[in-house]
């Protein structure tokens, strides 16, 4: 029973390595990491120490399938990058450029209503609490500038 490698594989719009195990090369897709590479592994009935590149084309739809939309296919609330999201009021979640678009749009969101996150992140400054007093100064004047001596004459 031998099955035809690949070493390149696109799933979800991502080209993934197949000589990774299957749940490593899943986590390389923008949105999901190891642990959801885990469940979704599992949820696929794929055995975790498999190679990508020795999946086939069934297994990978099948994956694809609940990459697409996991909450159908009993994936938990907690494991989802937008529990209740507030426009649909489903759990989704979201990959790929998906993504990236919707925290733009949530970032732009924040400085519109004028909160303080939204402050922070328009000044590019840090958003969590984290202290700046030593901290990202890349960029900006940093440390204390010595005087040029006076000539005397």
């Amino acid at each position: 029973m031998s099955k035809e490698f690949r070493h390149i594989i696109r799933i979800a719009d991502t080209d993934l390595d197949g000589t990774l195990k299957v749940g490593y090369a899943l986590a390389n897709i923008k949105g999901i990491g190891v642990s959801l590479a885990d469940v979704i592994v599992k949820k696929a009935g794929i055995y975790p120490e498999t190679r990508l590149g020795f999946l086939s084309e069934e297994e990978v739809e099948k994956v694809e399938g609940i990459i697409k939309n996991p909450a159908n296919h009993g994936v938990l609330g907690w494991l989802l990058n937008r529990p209740k999201d507030k426009e649909t009021g489903k759990d989704l979640h979201l990959i790929g450029s998906d993504l990236a678009l919707q925290i733009k749009s949530d970032i732009d969101q924040m400085k519109k209503i004028k909160s303080w996150s939204g402050y922070r992140h328009a000044y590019g400054l840090k958003v969590r609490g984290q202290r700046t007093r030593t901290t990202s100064r890349a960029g900006k004047a940093m440390g204390v500038k010595k005087k040029p001596p006076e000539r005397v004459s």
